[in-house]
């Protein structure tokens, strides 16, 4: 039996689950995934920071905007906080000045520290490495799968139907209807929203819509043991101002990386062993650690839009297919203002108000510039 609504939905991942919560408030929706459980591929590899500094112009906007949902969540949409502060540090090298200065030019909360008050906040600064630091006291640590599951709860409150193990195997165009076939069922819909993340191009062909041009990146990250210092899971999260590695306590160990973004093909991905070991080495040289220890590694993956901001709204040439994808990384952190975004550019709703007036600028997002 075909099943109709007014809103099929593809990837259920952080995009993907957020902004069919907002749609289910008003319109019937379906999530269709093509894995076992939701967030398999990049929600839950993320690595959880909030950095409303960090990222491409629109992101900026959707992030800061989102900073008052992470602070105080809608009454029972988790039952633990969502975000933990945590500073964030920001080194210069003498060789990264100019890199410091381009991210200044879009930072606020930002504040210059002395070399002996960056060894109060992270003991380990090896001398001479750092000739300027500066500290953000706006960031913390998110919970990405409480947020992600409250999404989903808050989905499945509204009437949202949410099929798993179900990717979308055709999609074709039926008079005023789409109709997506997965392996259990037939679903309709005038709208699809493609928020596949990685393989939105692949959604977007299967549609017979023209792909935006998106690539993938993978992003390594490793695990290694503190030991020696009590306090390290109070350190702040580090960075090097032309991102070329950072460290987060996290789980009362370290996550490192490399920053890598390296272009993949969509896949599961795994961390990548030589860019783990670059970023273990850089932050030896920035610190006083001796790591020989590996724990754990796992790698994610980072889908970029050719211009390294995300494609949101509806496709310029094709009724009914709404873009949501290109998120860069910055999925998370960006979630509940981007949804709200989306979610009212869907239903031809106003835009709120206090992500336009956080900087957004709609020219930025919508997929019809990759179509001039």
């Amino acid at each position: 039996m075909t099943k109709q609504f007014d809103f099929i939905v593809i990837g259920a991942g952080i995009a993907g689950a957020s902004v069919a919560a907002h749609l289910a408030e008003q319109a019937t929706v379906a999530i269709v995934e093509m894995e076992e459980r939701p967030g398999y591929h990049t929600t839950g590899r993320s690595a959880a920071a909030y950095e409303p500094n960090y990222g491409p112009k629109p992101i900026l906007a959707f992030a800061r905007a989102s900073g008052a949902f992470f602070n105080a969540p809608p009454s029972g949409f988790a039952d633990a906080p969502l975000l933990t502060k945590r500073i964030s540090l920001m080194l210069v090298p003498a060789s990264q000045g100019d890199n410091a200065e381009m991210f200044l030019s879009d930072a606020s909360s930002v504040e210059e520290i002395l070399t002996n008050d960056i060894k109060k906040l992270w003991p380990i600064l090896r001398d001479g490495y750092a000739k300027r630091g500066f500290v953000d006291h706006s960031t913390g640590d998110l919970d990405v799968d409480l947020i992600h599951r409250g999404y989903l709860k808050l989905f499945k409150a509204r009437g949202g139907t949410l099929l798993l193990n179900a990717p979308a195997q055709t999609i074709s165009r039926h008079g005023s209807l789409w109709r997506v076939q997965t392996p259990q069922s037939e679903l309709t819909t005038k709208n699809i929203v493609n928020a596949a993340g990685a393989w939105g191009d692949h959604v977007a062909k299967l549609a017979g819509v023209k792909p935006v041009g998106l690539i993938p990146k993978r992003r390594s990250i490793g695990v290694i043991p503190i030991d020696g210092y009590a306090d390290f899971m109070a350190w702040p999260f580090v960075v090097d101002a032309a991102e070329t590695w950072y460290c987060k306590p996290q789980s009362g160990k370290m996550i490192v990386s490399s920053a890598d973004e390296t272009p993949v093909e969509p896949h599961d991905a795994y961390a990548d062993d030589m860019a783990i070991a670059t970023g273990i080495e850089r932050l030896m040289e920035a610190s006083t650690l001796e790591i020989n220890r590996l724990e754990h590694s796992w790698g994610g993956l980072r889908t970029f839009s050719p211009d390294g901001s995300p494609a949101i709204g509806f496709d310029p040439h094709t009724e009914g297919f709404f873009w949501l994808v290109g998120q860069g990384g910055y999925g998370i952190l960006s979630a509940p203002a981007l949804s709200r975004t989306a979610a009212a550019m869907a239903m031809h709703k106003p835009l709120p108000e206090d992500v336009l007036e956080a900087g957004l600028n709609m020219a930025d997002i919508l997929p019809d510039r990759f179509y001039t």
